[in-house]
């Protein structure tokens, strides 16, 4: 008899792939960090960072 092979694939932490869109990074300095909390924390629920920042670039467009 042969041996069964079993193929094990790991779960990928965070956010699932799309595809879409270009990655990009942005440093924010504390005040401006501390800004977007501060607009994150009087939604409910409040919204993650990238999100809120998508959010904002958003209404920003029009």
């Amino acid at each position: 008899m042969s041996k069964q092979e079993k193929t094990i694939t790991k779960n990928r932490r965070g956010r699932p792939a799309t595809g879409l869109g270009i990655l990009i990074g942005v440093r924010l300095q504390p005040d401006l960090l501390a800004w977007l909390d501060e607009e994150r924390a009087k939604l409910d629920p409040a919204p993650s960072r990238p999100e809120m920042i998508r959010a904002i670039l958003e209404r920003a467009k029009g």
